[in-house]
C-alpha cells in the first residue's frame, strides 16, 4: 500500500529521469550542430546552395522515415484541419531555417553568419519577455539588447573593418533563419505531435523544393566524399539533430535544456577558428557578447522554471 507521502518522492524521481533524458538528447544535438557550419563550409566551396540542401533534406527524410517505421506510434490519423499547425511549424522550423541558414553561409563569411544565425536564442527571451511572464524581465531584456549589440559588433567586424562585408541577402537569411529557429523551438514542445510525424512531411517537401532549385541550376552533382558529407549533414545536423533537440524540448519545454543548446555557436565558432576562419578583435567582443548574453538566457530561464 503507498502512502501519500510516498508519492511526492516518486514524482521527483519521474522529474528527474526526465530531466536527464532530455539533456541528454538536447547534449546529441548540439554535438551535430556543431559540425554543421564546418562541413557544410567545405561543400559550399564547390557547390551551390541548392545541391547542399537538396542532398541535407534526402538524408535528413531517410531518418525521420526509419524513425516513423521502427517507432510504434499507434496515433489515429488527425483531420487535416488539426494537420495544419504542426505541417505549418515543421515547415518553418525545418526548412526556413535549415534553407536561409545555408543561403547566409553562402553570403558572408561563414563563422560570422554562424554567430548571427544562432541568435535564435535571444529571440526566445525577447518572446518570452512579451508573451509570459518571466521572473525577471529586466534581467533577460538587458541580455537579449546585449547579445544584439554583439550581433551588431559582429557585422561591423569584417576583415575590413566595414560594414555589411558579405552579400546583404546573407544578413538578412541569417536573422531569417535565426526567426525560424525560435519559433519552432517556442512550439514544438506545444505540439502533441511526435518529432518523426512532425518532421518528416516537412523533409519530404524540402526534398522536392530543392531537387526543383537543383535541377534549374544544371551543375555536376557531388560525388565520394562530397556526396557522404551531404548526406551525414542530413541524417546528422538535420535528422538526429533536430529529432533530438525536439524530444529534448518535449520533455522538459525549454528551461535547462535551453542551456545545453547555447553551447553550440561556442563549440561550432571554435571549430571554424580552427579550421582556419578568423575573426577580429570588434568581432570576437561581438561573438562574445553574443555567446554570454544566451548562456545568461538559459540560466535565468532554467533557475525561474526550477523556482516554478
Amino acid at each position: 500500500m503507498v502512502k501519500p507521502g510516498d508519492r511526492a518522492p516518486r514524482r521527483y524521481f519521474q522529474h528527474g529521469s526526465g530531466s536527464i533524458s532530455a539533456l541528454v538528447f538536447a547534449a546529441g544535438a548540439v554535438a551535430l550542430w556543431s559540425t554543421n557550419a564546418l562541413v557544410g563550409k567545405s561543400l559550399l566551396a564547390n557547390h551551390p546552395v541548392s545541391q547542399v540542401q537538396f542532398l541535407q533534406f534526402v538524408g535528413a527524410a531517410l531518418v525521420f522515415g526509419l524513425i516513423r517505421f521502427m517507432s510504434r506510434d499507434g496515433a489515429p490519423p488527425v483531420a487535416a484541419r488539426a494537420a495544419l499547425a504542426p505541417l505549418a511549424v515543421g515547415f518553418i522550423g525545418l526548412v526556413g531555417t535549415m534553407v536561409l541558414q545555408y543561403i547566409a553561409f553562402a553570403s558572408m563569411p561563414v563563422i560570422e553568419a554562424n554567430l548571427v544565425a544562432y541568435t535564435w536564442p535571444l529571440m526566445v527571451a525577447a518572446a518570452v519577455i512579451v508573451f509570459e511572464n518571466p521572473r525577471r524581465p529586466a534581467l533577460l531584456g538587458v541580455a537579449a539588447i546585449l547579445g544584439f549589440v554583439g550581433v551588431a559588433l559582429v557585422i561591423s567586424g569584417g576583415r575590413d573593418h566595414t560594414w555589411l562585408q558579405g552579400d546583404l541577402v546573407g544578413y538578412f537569411a541569417a536573422f531569417g533563419s535565426a526567426l525560424c529557429m525560435a519559433f519552432y523551438s517556442l512550439m514544438v514542445g506545444r505540439l502533441a505531435t511526435s518529432p518523426e510525424r512532425l518532421l518528416l512531411p516537412s523533409s519530404l517537401v524540402g526534398v522536392v523544393l530543392t531537387l526543383v532549385w537543383s535541377a534549374g541550376e544544371g551543375v555536376a552533382w557531388p560525388a565520394g566524399t562530397d556526396l557522404a558529407l551531404g548526406l551525414y549533414l542530413g541524417a546528422g545536423p538535420m535528422g538526429l539533430g533536430y529529432y533530438f533537440w525536439s524530444r529534448a524540448l518535449k520533455l522538459e519545454g525549454s528551461g535547462k535544456v535551453a542551456v545545453i543548446a547555447y553551447l553550440t555557436p561556442i563549440a561550432s565558432t571554435l571549430l571554424l577558428t580552427l579550421s582556419g576562419e578568423r575573426l577580429t578583435a570588434t568581432a570576437i567582443t561581438g561573438a562574445v557578447l553574443v555567446i554570454g548574453s544566451c548562456i545568461a538566457v538559459g540560466l535565468q530561464r532554467s533557475e525561474a522554471q526550477d523556482y516554478v
